[in-house]
């Protein structure tokens, strides 16, 4: 087995900082296109969902194609589709314009996200779980950026400063176009059957369990990233709300919360590697739920202090499903690589705007008491199988 290549690893990180940069910059320029082209608030909901649907949908998709069909140049490319719909985004003079800028984002995201997860996966030496953390980690790194540019920047210069942030991008395209020449070199030019990655074998499960262990990973996805979007959206106005806290010391709180995923993303899949998925999946989801169930009956200290083990804790777990997921479908990286970050994108989109609702109904101190009980779904990880020791059995039969 061929050594980690650190530096295709670092490379993905940095691109995937730009493109969560990228990504996390729309839904912060949203006062501003309010402001400037007289929008409701449908329209600005509607901006959202074409590009969250473009960005989710197409994922799955996109990864089952690049499974059969490997294209080394496809991550350039993807990156290309979020240069143009930053410049459209630059330059839009109406609605529809706007709507087009989304949905080009939304496209590059989708081409993104899977190719480069399974690139990341083939460059990390059998050191799938860390792989997976250090390009994760980038993109985290990117979510938190992107509203500091939108206010520092284009919010002080214009919508048409949007187009230098674009040099991110060309900056992205230039090291995908070399991390798709080392993956052409290195496995493509190999030649894996289709449908197939070099030295997979066929899971031992039946489909039916297959199928029962997907719809379980995909429920402890809807339980992680719906409660993370209470706290990504609604954070800062719960501090304010509840404890008069000012903008700015809100802020500096989630900025606190966020570096807190950040660091609990990366720490994830080494620890997966080392103690197995299915452990740190089952820590991960339900070890928060003491501290989500006390979250909302704290004063202002604690819920600080519990909100960055919550993001180190909860952050964890993404990383070692992703992994789990493709070591549950050998052959198809890409496929589940897509439909594990769409759905994560869909389910943040569509808990951000439901929680809103509740909170415009009941307060937002009802919502956190609600959501704090959804950590609790981890006592699904009971049920999935152990996939640890027929790995580590073939790997012995492999040495003998």
């Amino acid at each position: 087995m061929q050594g980690t290549a650190m530096t295709v690893l670092f490379a993905l990180s940095f691109c995937h900082l730009i493109n969560d940069m990228t990504q996390s910059l729309l839904p912060s320029l949203y006062p501003t296109f309010k402001d400037s082209f007289g929008l409701s608030f449908g329209q600005v909901g509607l901006i959202t969902l074409v590009n969250q649907l473009t960005a989710s949908l197409l994922q799955p998709l996109v990864g089952l194609y690049t499974d059969r069909w490997p294209r080394p140049f496809s991550l350039p490319v993807g990156m290309g589709f979020t240069f143009l719909g930053l410049l459209v985004l630059a330059f839009a003079t109406s609605f529809p314009l706007l709507l087009a800028a989304a949905a080009l984002v939304g496209v590059g995201s989708a081409v993104f996200h899977p190719e480069s997860s399974r690139v990341a996966r083939l460059a990390s030496g059998g050191r799938h779980g860390f792989a997976q953390a250090v390009f994760q980690v980038g993109g985290n790194l990117g979510s938190s950026l992107g509203p500091l540019i939108a206010a520092f920047v284009i919010l002080a210069r214009g919508q048409s400063s949007v187009a230098w942030v674009s040099l991110f991008l060309l900056l992205g395209i230039a090291t995908l176009t070399g991390v798709g020449a080392w993956y052409r070199r290195h496995h493509v030019a190999k030649g894996p059957a289709r449908g197939t990655t070099a030295g997979v074998t066929r899971s031992a499960l039946s489909r039916g369990k297959v199928g029962l262990s997907l719809a379980i990973l995909l429920t402890l996805i809807f339980s992680k990233y719906f409660y993370l979007a209470s706290l990504t959206s609604y954070y800062t106005f719960y501090l304010i709300d509840r404890f008069q806290v000012g903008v700015q010391g809100a802020q500096i709180h989630l900025f606190v919360f966020l570096g807190a995923v950040a660091v609990g993303t990366f720490i994830g899949g080494p620890l997966g590697d080392r103690f197995g998925r299915k452990y740190v999946i089952w820590t991960s989801i339900l070890g928060v739920l003491p501290f989500t169930l006390a979250l909302p009956y704290v004063g202002l200290a604690w819920t600080g202090v519990l909100t960055v083990l919550i993001g180190l804790i909860l952050a964890s777990a993404f990383s070692a499903i992703v992994v789990y997921g493709q070591e549950l479908m050998p052959g198809n990286v890409g496929m589940v690589a897509g439909l594990f970050f769409g759905f994560a994108f869909g389910i943040s989109g569509i808990g951000a705007a439901a929680l809103g609702h509740l909170a415009d109904q009941t307060g937002i101190a009802f919502v956190y008491r609600l959501v704090s009980f959804l950590p609790a779904l981890g006592l699904l990880t009971a049920f999935l199988p152990n996939l640890e020791a027929p790995r580590r059995r073939r790997v012995r039969e492999a040495r003998a």
